[in-house]
Formats: structure tokens, sequence, C-alpha cells
């Protein structure tokens, strides 16, 4: 009775015991499973933190490659516009990017006459753009604007004035007040010259003439023809008369004035309107001698330029 009781005490027992054992498992299984999904969580963030980082990386990298292709074309705007680069003894040097131009003195507006408002070069948009200044990172040189000729002095010594043969002159083809002519000014070839000069000077007068030409101008289209030079001229209102050089002056010599040394343009900026400063000076004195500020227009060792009739009159 004894043994019999006890086989059924101890088999109510094992079940419960086995549940026992099953339930530890189970937690330790469960508690396994929240370390390994800590984990890949964790893994997960690393992972992401990576990526972005590379992404970053990349990000930063096309942004460098742009503010250096930005450096290249503001250094190569400042070099076209005359600023040089100038290194500065420093140990620790930043870079400091600046253009300052000097604007140009106003110059009162010229009196009109027919030959002028087709000779003169086009108008420009004289708005100027302020250049920013630009500041690098640490160990970059240091540059400073440089002035450039087109900020030095402005006075006759920068027009690029020469004797010139009038070859051969015709009426433009779509301009009745113009006439279109070639003018050798000692090139290897003539130039072609769009002047309005149909209502003063006939056209026979126009062949095989000496004239003086200002040949650094920008060329111009003038009613589709493209003129690549000015023929200067005594002008009033009412009367146009070309500047005759000296007896015995050849094309390609130039014309000098003395009291403003120096070499011309190679050609005028249109923006800097350094033509329309100087051309108020220009004039014939009381002996039709063609003038700058009482500097006669000189052909060296040949003679000075004149116009025919017209003294105390503007130039242009």
């Amino acid at each position: 009775m004894f043994l019999a009781r006890s086989l059924l005490k101890m088999s109510s027992q094992n079940p419960l015991l086995r549940l026992e054992q099953r339930a530890a498992e189970a937690d330790q299984i469960i508690e396994y499973l929240k370390q390994q999904v800590q984990l890949l969580k964790e893994k997960a963030i690393v992972q992401a933190s990576v990526r972005e980082e590379k992404k970053l990386m990349v990000e930063n990298a096309k942004l460098k490659n742009d503010i250096e292709e930005l450096k290249k074309q503001l250094l190569e705007k400042e070099k076209r516009r005359g600023v040089r680069e100038v290194a500065m003894p420093s140990a620790e040097a930043s870079v400091e990017c600046s253009s300052k131009t000097t604007p140009p003195k106003p110059s009162p507006a010229p009196s009109a006459s027919p030959a002028a408002a087709v000779q003169s070069p086009p108008p420009k948009d004289d708005s100027k753009k302020k250049k920013p200044e630009k500041k690098g990172g640490e160990k970059a040189e240091k540059k400073q604007a440089a002035p450039s000729q087109e900020d030095a002095k402005v006075d006759v010594s920068r027009l690029d004035l020469r004797v010139g043969r009038i070859v051969e002159a015709q009426k433009h083809p779509d301009a009745d007040s113009l006439y279109v002519e070639q003018v050798d000014v000692g090139e290897a070839a003539p130039r072609t010259v769009v002047s309005g000069l149909v209502k003063h000077i006939p056209l026979d007068q126009m062949q095989n003439r000496m004239a003086v030409l200002l040949c650094n101008l920008k060329p111009a289209k003038m009613r589709g023809v493209v003129s690549q030079a000015m023929v200067m001229c005594a002008s009033s209102p009412d009367k146009v008369e070309i500047l005759d050089p000296p007896s015995g002056a050849a094309p390609g010599d130039r014309v000098t004035f003395q009291g403003f040394p120096g070499e011309p343009d190679k050609e005028l900026n249109p923006k800097k309107k350094v033509w329309e400063q100087i051309q108020p000076d220009l004039r014939t004195d009381g002996q039709c001698v063609a003038t700058y500020k009482g500097a006669a227009f000189e052909v060296v060792g040949k003679g000075v330029c004149k116009a025919q009739t017209m003294s105390n009159s503007g130039i242009k």
C-alpha cells in the first residue's frame, strides 16, 4: 500500500518538474533572442550611419569640386580684366580676391554732328557689376588687384591714330548716308571702314585720298558691314571736313602728341569710355591745326595734321 502511494506521488511530480525545466529553458531562449534582436538593431544603426557618412563624403567631395571650378572661373575672369596674382610673403596666408577698377570720369556730351552719329562706336551698357570679395580657407595665397593699362591715366596716347590712304570708296548698299571704304593703314591688307560722310563729301573726293584714322576702336557692324576704324574729321553741326595728314606722310605713320608719350591700347574697351573721355578735348585751333589740349596731331619729322578751312571746331 505504501509502495503504491509512493509511485503515485512520483508519477504526479515528474511532469511538473519537466514543465518547470522547460519553462526555465524557454526563459533562457527568450533572453538570448532579446539580446540577438538588440545586437541586430545596433548593427543596423551602425550600418545606416556608415551609409550616411559615405553619402555625405560623396556630397562633400562634389561640393569641393564645384568650389574649385568656380574659383578657376573667377580667376580667369579677373585675368581677362587685367587683375594679376601677387604672392604675399607670410607664414600662414589667407586668400582674398578683389578687383577694384577706377570708374571713368564723366565727360560732357559731345556736340551732335551728322558724321559723329554714324562713325562713333555703338553705345554699350555702362552698368558695372561689383565683384564680390572671396575668402578661402587657411594656407592659401593672397592676391591683390594690380593696376592694368585699362585703369591707367586717360589721355590721347591711348588712341591708335595713324595716317591712312582711302584706296576705294563706294556707297553702302543698304544705307544712303554711308560710305564703305577700303583703307590702307600700313597693314598687310586694307581695313574696311564705314563713314557717314555722304551728305558732306562727294564720292569722287573720297577716292585715293589721305586721311587720319582711329584704328583701335572695337569693330562695330553698321547696317550689316563691319567697320574696323574711324575717319577723323573736323566737325560742326552743318559742316564736316576730313583731316589731312602732312605732306610726305605714308600709310601706317603714327600720329603723336608732344607731352603725351605712351603706347596706344591694342583695343579700346567700350565699357571704360576712353574715347568718350578724350574726344571733347580734340579740336582744331585758329590755324585749322588738329590738337589735343593744345598739342598738335603730329607725324614726327613730317609735320602736323590740319583741316582745310574749319578752325576752332570739334574733331570726331
